[in-house]
Order: structure tokens, then sequence, then C-alpha cells
């Protein structure tokens, strides 16, 4: 099992770790209650080396980009990140991810931990690309809250806007730092060397940041309405079923992209919903879900809210409701409980 360059500094900040896509990764270093609050009120920091990240060069660069996901790069301009989908034929996701644009033939493609070596691979087969693993080279850091912008200028001199990305030297060290996370909240991911990295958690613990780990950022990113990729969204979903419509750039010939269309033109036989409960329960992985003139589905994501101590979750219904106000009912331990659908966030920071 593969470990953080900060392991060791993990444990002496009293992490537990966990198995994640094939890394041991900090679960939770107190309470994540505790490390969620944080997150919204304040600060928090995060070790999430385990994720995939690899630059990508060459003269045929952007081309793959194009045919290869399903947003368009060309709708960013260098300094910028984009969120965008790998599909196959069928409109099938096989990982969402984040590009940073470093400039016209420079990029760096952020996919899933458990998908980093097949994305990579994907673009090392395209016509005129260069890739470089940088993930075992590299540690990321992810700091998180509405104190964290302040934070970070008071650390390192600059802090990118949401989906921008700068390049800035602290500590006689490179930072790669962009506008983006998996919280709701705002926030950067900073990407160094591991050594510059153990210096740079430092001083953000010493700063205020508190060190939060995967329980929490995933009761985060469920409060926020983000998708967990296997788990909310995978290659038997689409973007339009999943609602990431935003993420698709028709016209660039990219792959999926005819089944997307047929997709949009027919309508989908279902739809990712989020949903609030109105009675005591805890949501979980795949729980029923039922609603009027015989909708049903299962859960694919669930939990109580630390913010709203309700139960939240996301699953998916078909037929698709034709209202995102409506009553439904879950499954929780042979008992089905009231529930309104609710379009995410839950969690308005």
């Amino acid at each position: 099992m593969t470990r953080s360059p900060l392991h060791d500094q993990n444990r002496s900040l009293g992490a537990r770790f966990v198995e994640f896509g094939g890394w041991e990764m900090p679960l939770q270093y107190g309470s994540v209650l505790a490390e969620h609050r944080a997150v919204r009120d304040g600060v928090g920091v995060f070790d999430v080396s385990h994720l995939g990240r690899f630059a990508l060069g060459g003269a045929g660069a952007g081309a793959a980009l194009r045919r290869l996901l399903c947003n368009d790069i060309e709708r960013i301009g260098p300094g910028r990140c984009q969120y965008t989908l790998v599909l196959d034929q069928t409109g099938g996701i096989l990982d969402d991810l984040i590009v940073w644009r470093w400039s016209d033939t420079d990029f760096w493609v952020l996919p899933n931990a458990a998908n980093h070596e097949r994305v990579m691979a994907l673009f090392a087969a395209e016509p005129g690309c260069r890739v470089e693993d940088v993930r075992h080279d590299t540690v990321l850091l992810a700091v998180q809250g509405p104190s964290a912008p302040n934070l970070i200028r008071d650390l390192v001199g600059d802090c990118p806007a949401r989906l921008h990305a700068t390049t800035n030297s602290w500590s006689d060290a490179e930072l790669r730092i962009a506008g983006t996370g998996y919280t709701g909240e705002p926030g950067v991911e900073v990407c160094t060397d591991p050594a510059t990295g153990s210096r740079l958690l430092e001083a953000l613990v010493d700063a205020g940041a508190v060190p939060a780990g995967l329980g929490a950022r995933d009761t985060l990113r469920l409060e926020s309405g983000f998708p967990l990729w296997g788990q909310d969204i995978d290659a038997t979903t689409t973007p339009i079923e999943a609602g990431l419509g935003f993420a698709v750039s028709f016209g660039h010939d990219f792959v999926g992209e005819d089944a997307l269309i047929r997709q949009v033109e027919g309508g989908t036989s279902r739809r990712l919903v989020g949903f609030v409960l109105s009675e005591r329960g805890v949501p979980r992985h795949g729980h029923r879900m039922r609603g009027p003139v015989g909708s049903e589905g299962l859960v694919t994501s669930g939990n109580i809210s630390p913010m709203l101590g309700v139960g939240i979750g996301l699953g998916y219904l078909s037929p698709p409701p034709r209202t995102d106000d409506m009553s439904i009912e879950i499954e929780v331990r042979d008992r089905w409980l009231a529930a309104r659908l609710k379009k995410p966030p839950f969690h308005l920071p």
C-alpha cells in the first residue's frame, strides 16, 4: 500500500489511517464533526497526495484534451482550471477530473486516485502528447474554508481566485497553486515537493489550519452536492443523468458526444437527485428510494449533514421527477422515511 510522503507527519498530528484507492491516507485526526465544522467556519488542511496528477505537454496536448474530455479546454486560457469528464463511446463516465492550464501546450491533469494510471495511459497514446507522472515526486495539500484565502496570502503572498492557477515561490521552492477543492468552500490546492510540503503543512497548522481527513472531506463534498466517482457516477451513468451538463461543451468532436446528443434530444430514463429526510434516520448507499407515480431508485451517497443535523443524500430516480421539490421516501432499516427532494448544495456557506 502506498503512503503519502507526509505519512509520519500526519501520524504525529494524531491521524488515524484508512486504505483508499491503494493508498493509506488520514481518515481523521480527532472528530470528523469538528474537522467538518472547522472547514465550514474557518480553515482546514487536507493531505490529498493520493489524488492523481500528471503533466501533459507537446504539440498534440490541446487536441488530445478536446478529443478525450467532454468540456472544451479552448474555453479557458492559461492560468485557469476546468472541471471536465472522461467518457466512453456510450457517454458513460470513466472519470471526472480537473485540468490546470499553464500555457497553450502545457497542462496538468488531475484524475481521481483510482483512475490515475488509466487516464494517463489514454493521453500517452494520443499523437503528439508527452506525459510525465508527477504524483510520486510531489505532495498535494488542500487548504479549504472561508479563512483559507487570507491564510494563503499571509503565508505565500498570493492566493489565486476560484478556478485560477498560479506558480509561486515559498521557502526557496516552487508551489503550484489552484483555486480548486472538493468542499464547497473557498480555498486552494497546493502542489510542491515533499520537503517543502512538510514545511508548508507545519506552517499552516501553526497558523491555525485544522488538520482534516477523508472522513470530513466526504461529508463536506456530500453536503455541497458534489458526486463521488465510483459511487454517484461511473461508466454506467452519463453527465446528463448526473446533472453535470454544465461540464459538457458540444461541438468539438469528443468521445461519447453522439451518445450525449441522443440523450439530450430523447430524454433520460433516470436522474440524480438530492434529498433531505423529514424524519430521523441515516440514509446510506444502496438504500431504496421511491416517489409518486411509481418512480423508484437507490441512494448512492447518504449521511447526516453536520451543519443541518438531518439526513441528506444523493440517488437516481427513475423515471426522473417532474419537479425538483416533491415528496419521496427513503427506506432506512426496513422503515420508509419521509423526505423531500432538494437541489444541492444542502448547506450554503
